[in-house]
């Protein structure tokens, strides 16, 4: 017996061993080992390591010589018994080789088994190019049915100096906003999809994050106690100020049942951690959509200013300004004029009338060289309190037969119904309008309340789907596919993470118009979600407004865009007014529109300003770095642009050119300017340094 053992350790250690190593070069399968009271070493990146104790069902993990988190281990719950892998008696490792669209690594399985439990596997992907790694809980056996799984729980790392930990908001409905928490005892926090805690100083921080998101809605809980900080991730999160939801996440059942794949790493710049984890997103869950390939979005919708007053009328004056005096605002010679809500004035009887003013419209943009654009929201009805026997656009159905079922209710946010997106009777109304709208001829579509579809029910009519993602996914690719590749898809509301898939662009925030608030509100979302730039082709930041408002405002307003990385105008441009004597001014000026050419956001200086937003923001395109300025504040303020800071040479000495009024500075080391009240600069630097 004693033999036995002794055999079984030393195959345990030799594995360990394998482990260790450092080399890039992939082995064939390796054979489950068990590895009894002992511990195994996984490598990820440079210099990053795991220890797991396969005696007591937990790992610890190190980046360099820093503890990152500590005592980590994965649970479940299961018929309301919460099972943790500290609960099992034995544990087998194996190691096999992987290649996918994160790089070729390896998959580190721990089986867990024993005390009459489930089998669970603790999984770790690892890459030696990357300075994280990826991990997966999945549990496995007879009749598996789950709401409830945390496959990663344990303490986290002391974060020195300004910390902070983030709230990033579910979607962008109800004016959310993200917060930067300061991260200090006592505070409990817990975030959608993605937690992160960082030190705004130093930049350091950890994210830990879901990289899937077609099954499960997770939540990231970040606690800092005197008894030290945790962090927990669980999939099967709700919470209706933040998922909408009035029920708990739905189960999943099957013989075996996976957590989503999970980022976990430490950072030095949390800023370039979030970025990996944007791209991570992108590859992980690859798009439905077709890529798009064309130029960034600039245009005109008309929800900014003309809102419920839209008619045929007034779309054509718009259309004819934009032809006649802003031929200069374009990217890649396309300009975008879009309809928004209320384009039914231009119908008559209705979605299933006659659509031959609407035709005309997009007829009249493509003749002016314009591309034509319109608006629709899915999987909401707007009309639910006519009754449920009115009959469904499209259908045979009626509405009371596709509402989203909550208990003994529906449900209803912003003014509207939600729809079943796995209804027949929802599908075939999607299919009926998408192939009106492109026999019209749009080549852009922005649609939206897209996480109407997206909430938990009691149950759907396709019994197979269980989850509120599983029914947005499914809605989701059904519309995707009835629009094909004739438009360019934009998303308003919806869900900020799992809507990479089906989107070309998303609007970063909730609705914003003119005033400085709206700047800064739009620039909140910029400022702790600037990252979703590379999970989408683009973000924007809703209809620049002019109207009547401060020329600083204006200013301001306009650069939230261009931070934002596209530019989608709103103001009523059917009549004369100052907004389109600046806008002949501004919206033409090559070097702005040249800021947003490759569509990419702007990344924030600063973290740490709760429900507010970064002061300044960065952006590098090319051999051009452009720095962004906003003075929210109530009076002249002067701002400090640090070199260092801000990623440039503290000892060197750069000319900084002003875009809007056409004046130069210089920086070294340090420099202060002073901003109004309600106003903004953008400045182009030249990296070439100058002087010394």
């Amino acid at each position: 017996m004693l033999k036995r053992f002794l055999s079984i350790l030393a195959a345990a250690q030799l594995m360990t061993v394998a482990v260790n190593s450092t080399a890039s070069a992939l082995r064939p399968p390796a054979k489950m080992v068990r590895a009894v009271n002992s511990t195994v070493r996984i490598n990820y990146g440079a210099d990053g390591h795991i220890i797991y104790d396969t005696g007591k069902g937990i790992c610890t993990v190190y980046q360099g010589k820093e503890t990152v988190f500590t005592g980590v281990s994965s649970s479940v719950k299961i018929k309301g018994k919460l099972i943790s892998s500290k609960d099992y008696k034995i544990s087998a490792y194996a190691k096999t080789s992987v290649s996918n669209g994160f790089g070729k690594g390896f998959k580190h399985t721990f089986t867990l088994s024993g005390n009459g439990l489930p089998q669970m596997q603790q999984v770790f992907y690892t890459y030696p190019k990357k300075s994280y790694f990826f991990t997966e809980t999945i549990i496995s056996g007879t009749g598996i049915s789950t709401s409830h799984i945390v496959p990663f729980e344990g303490g986290l790392r002391n974060i020195p100096g300004e910390s902070r930990t983030l709230f990033i908001p579910f979607d962008n409905d109800t004016f959310i906003s993200y917060d930067a928490k300061p991260f200090k005892a006592p505070v409990a926090s817990v975030s959608a999809e993605a937690g992160v805690v960082y030190d705004n100083d130093s930049r350091g921080g950890v994210i830990a994050g879901s990289l899937e998101h077609m099954n499960w809605k997770t939540g990231v809980f970040t606690n800092a106690s005197a008894d030290g900080n945790t962090i927990k991730v669980l999939a099967g999160y709700t919470e209706e100020s933040v998922t909408r939801d009035k029920l708990p996440h739905g189960e999943i059942s099957g013989k075996s049942v996976k957590s989503p794949l999970i980022f976990i790493g430490y950072f030095s710049d949390w800023r370039i951690g979030m970025d990996a984890y944007a791209r991570d997103n992108r590859i992980a869950e690859p798009p439905f959509v077709f890529n798009w390939k064309k130029s960034t979005p600039v245009g005109w919708n008309s929800w900014g200013v003309i809102q419920d007053k839209l008619n045929y009328e007034k779309a054509v004056k718009v259309a004819d300004f934009f032809a006649d005096s802003l031929k200069g605002f374009r990217a890649g010679n396309t300009a975008y004029v879009d309809l928004d809500s209320y384009w039914d004035n231009m119908i008559k009887g209705g979605l299933e009338g006659d659509f031959s003013q609407l035709k005309a419209f997009a007829d009249h943009c493509k003749a002016k060289g314009l591309k034509p654009g319109v608006y629709w929201a899915p999987f909401t009805d707007w009309g639910f309190k006519g009754g449920a026997d009115r009959k469904v656009d499209g259908s045979d159905y009626k509405f009371g037969e596709i509402w989203t079922k909550i208990g003994n209710e529906y449900h209803e946010l912003d003014g509207a119904r939600a729809l079943d997106p796995t209804h027949p009777g929802t599908q075939q109304r999607i299919a009926y309008v998408i192939k009106k709208l492109k026999d019209c001829g749009f080549k852009m579509i922005k649609i939206d309340f897209l996480g109407h579809a997206a909430v938990e029910s009691n149950h759907f009519y396709d019994k197979k789907i269980t989850t509120g993602m599983q029914a947005y996914r499914r809605g989701m690719e059904y519309l995707v596919s009835q629009l094909g590749d004739q438009m360019l898809i934009y998303a308003a509301i919806s869900p900020s993470l799992a809507s990479g898939r089906y989107v070309h662009s998303r609007r970063v925030a909730c609705d914003a118009f003119k005033s400085i608030k709206d700047t800064q509100y739009t620039l909140n979302s910029v400022s702790y979600g600037w990252w979703q730039t590379y999970l989408y082709n683009y973000i924007d930041a809703d209809h620049v407004v002019l109207e009547n408002e401060s020329e600083g405002q204006n200013r301001a307003r306009m650069l939230s865009a261009i931070v934002t990385g596209t530019f989608i105008t709103g103001d009523d441009f059917s009549k004369t007014g100052q907004w389109t004597a600046r806008a002949k001014e501004w919206y033409q000026n090559k070097e702005l529109l040249k800021v947003i050419f490759n569509g990419k956001a702007f990344e924030p200086v600063d973290g740490n300003t709760g429900t507010g937003a970064s002061a300044m923001f960065t952006k590098k395109a090319g051999n051009d770095f452009y720095l962004a300025v906003f003075n929210y504040k109530s009076d002249t303020s002067s701002f400090t642009i640090d070199a260092n800071r801000i990623g440039l040479t503290a000892d060197k000495t750069y000319v900084m050119s002003e875009l809007i009024e056409d004046n130069q500075i210089t920086l070294t080391g340090k420099t202060t300017i002073e901003l109004p009240y309600a106003d903004a600069k953008i400045y182009k630097i030249k990296l070439a340094p100058v002087g010394h």
